[in-house]
């Protein structure tokens, strides 16, 4: 078995326990109900009031872990179990999303280069699958390594997406966690649960980037060459 497949799989499983682990902690931390009775909606607007930020909505959106913000149309999309629900694990999402809102208030760079790379990385993912393909074909029919490169350059721009959105991800918990504790909105035990929550969800975007690298090293090995067995 070759080296890359050795990495791979090892970011697979590594990638399955965060990711258990993950659901294990939401999971535990949604019986930590809130004192204060506020659900995820009320936590995610009190957060905005708090930071002077009145012209983005709390919206609900159907699914589990479709959580997000959307800076396009300025709303706080919270999944139906985290905008009804009032316990540290809806208070952990909510708080974070709402971190992405104050990171586009307040112009945080990665955010805005993020942003920007959205509409490459949408057309790189759509049509990266079929030129690696193609790209490795050709290149084993004809020694041509034109399309493959052109491959790998998508897949360059997709992984560096990926890293990209780490510190975004990580400055959102942040400030989620900044406003948690100096607002008073959790007491002490609620807020080691969202931190905790937090802290194993940033991990899944670790695992993700670390795996996009490991694919594009290998292809970008096939370019050289350079594929140890």
């Amino acid at each position: 078995m070759s080296g890359y497949y050795l990495i791979l799989g090892a970011i697979f499983i590594v990638s399955l326990i965060v990711q258990n682990r993950l659901k294990s902690k939401f999971e535990y931390y949604s019986k930590v109900y809130l004192k204060n009775g506020l659900s995820g909606k009320e936590i995610a607007e009190k957060m905005l009031k708090d930071n002077g930020i009145l012209d983005v909505k709390v919206i609900s959106v159907p699914g589990q872990l479709t959580d997000h913000y959307n800076p396009l149309n300025k709303t706080v999309n919270l999944s139906e179990g985290v905008y009804t629900q009032r316990n540290a694990a809806a208070a952990a999402v909510a708080a974070h999303e709402v971190g992405h809102a104050v990171q586009h208030a307040v112009g945080y760079s990665m955010l805005q280069l993020r942003s920007k790379m959205v509409p490459m990385v949408n057309i790189s993912s759509k049509l990266l699958q079929f030129i690696l393909l193609a790209g490795i074909m050709v290149m084993a029919s004809s020694g041509n390594k034109t399309l493959l490169t052109i491959g790998v350059v998508l897949f360059a721009v997709t992984t560096l997406f990926a890293f990209i959105t780490l510190p975004v991800e990580y400055d959102a918990s942040n400030r989620a966690l900044k406003w948690l504790k100096n607002s008073g909105a959790v007491v002490p035990e609620e807020y080691n649960g969202a931190k905790d929550s937090l802290k194993w969800a940033a991990r899944t975007y670790v695992v993700a980037a670390l795996g996009s690298l490991a694919q594009l090293l290998y292809f970008a090995s096939m370019l050289t060459g350079d594929r140890r067995q």
